[in-house]
Formats: C-alpha cells, structure tokens, sequence
C-alpha cells in the first residue's frame, strides 16, 4: 500500500509548471506563429485594360509626358436611401442585405442625424445603406455596371453627359436594383433605386470624361 502512494506521488507535476511542459511541449500561454499570408496573383480585367490600353490613349490624347500624370479612378460609392425604413426597420436590412450582394462587400447602414417630426424621422434612425469600393472590387463593378448592367435598364438611351461635379467625379442613378445579376427576381420583395459616385484624380471634367469614356461607359452624344 505504501509502495503504490509513493508511486503516484512522484508521478504528479510539480505545482506551478506550466500547462504541456511536463509532456514536452511549448507552454499554453505562448501564442501560435502566425502564417503569412498568400499574395493573390488576380488582376481585374478593367485595370488590365486600364493599364494596357486607356493610360495609351490618355497620354497620347493629352499629350502627358509622364504616364503618372494620367488620371486614374480612385473609388466607386454606392448609396441606397430606404424612406420606407422609417416605418419598417426590416426593409433598410434587405436593402444592406442586396447590396452587399451587388457590391461584393458588406454595407454599411446610415442613419439619420436630426428628427423630423413631418416625415416621423428620428434621430439616429436607420435610413440607407452605402459601400465603397476600391481596387480590384472597384474595377469589378465597373465591369459589371458597364457591360451588363446598364444594358438592362428598359429603354436606356446612354448616361447624361452633364452630371460631373466639376472636379472629375461623375454621379449617375440607377431606379432598380434589381438589373444587377447578382440579384435573383423570385427573392425580390421591393425594388429600390440606388446613386452611383465614381471619383476620380482628373483635374477637370473633359479629361474625366474621356478616362470614363475609355471605360467604355456609354454616355449621349
């Protein structure tokens, strides 16, 4: 009986050593090395054809003598303002929800900033939804809103020359969400319209124009 205690006594961990030292390994509060990233060797193909093509055309359009002077799109800003989320919170989520879906990237819901009492507005109630786009998913969705989308609307005659903001940024409106194929029209309970922003670096509204329409975006003549 004596022998059997001592046994088990010396086979007990010393009291304050750390957690897996007595099997041989590394203590439990060390953190676990981290595993460096994969670079991803996607291209988009609109910057593909941007850098390829519409830096060319700009250059020799402009007559720029260095290829970092010619204008570029920095960003692309979708908003979706829910009037009817005044009375149904619900709506401003499935809006958040279809755009994220269109965006390729999580909306954020705006909310407003002063009470109405006409329109029963409160302050910091949810009101829209909006994203921002940059990079490679900003070149994505000009992909698509220029090539698939735009050519769905029902009897579209180009996009209005004349909505630049005079310092290179373009606006547009869209009146249907649903033209995006990203959406699925047996799921689709409302259809909102939405407000498109492209910005870019260009000094003046002509040489922005001219980098959109080497975009191929289909603006009147």
């Amino acid at each position: 009986m004596a022998d059997t205690q001592t046994d088990t006594e010396t086979k007990k961990p010393a009291q304050g050593a750390p957690k897996g030292a007595k099997d041989g390994g590394k203590p439990a509060g060390e953190p676990k090395p981290k595993q460096p990233r994969e670079r991803s060797t996607y291209i988009a193909r609109m910057k593909a054809h941007y850098e390829q093509v519409v830096r060319a055309e700009m250059s020799k359009q402009f007559g720029y003598k260095n290829r970092m002077q010619v204008p570029a799109i920095t960003k692309v800003v979708l908003n979706m303002g829910i009037g009817e989320g005044v009375a149904d919170r619900k709506k401003v989520d499935n809006a958040a929800t279809d755009l994220s879906l269109i965006a390729g990237q999580k909306a954020v819901i705006t909310k407003s900033r002063k009470s109405i009492a006409t329109y029963k507005l409160r302050d910091g109630q949810a009101i829209g939804c909006k994203v921002t786009l940059r990079k490679a998913r900003m070149y994505d969705f000009i992909d698509r809103l220029v090539n698939i989308a735009l050519p769905r609307i029902r009897d579209f005659r180009g996009l209005n020359p004349k909505s630049f903001d005079g310092r290179g940024n373009y606006s547009l409106g869209i009146k249907e969400h649903i033209v995006f194929p990203e959406i699925d029209f047996d799921k689709v309970v409302d259809s909102w319209g939405m407000d498109i922003t492209v910005c870019t670096n260009a000094r003046n509204d002509e040489e922005a124009r001219a980098l959109l329409t080497a975009f191929n975006f289909p603006f009147r003549q």
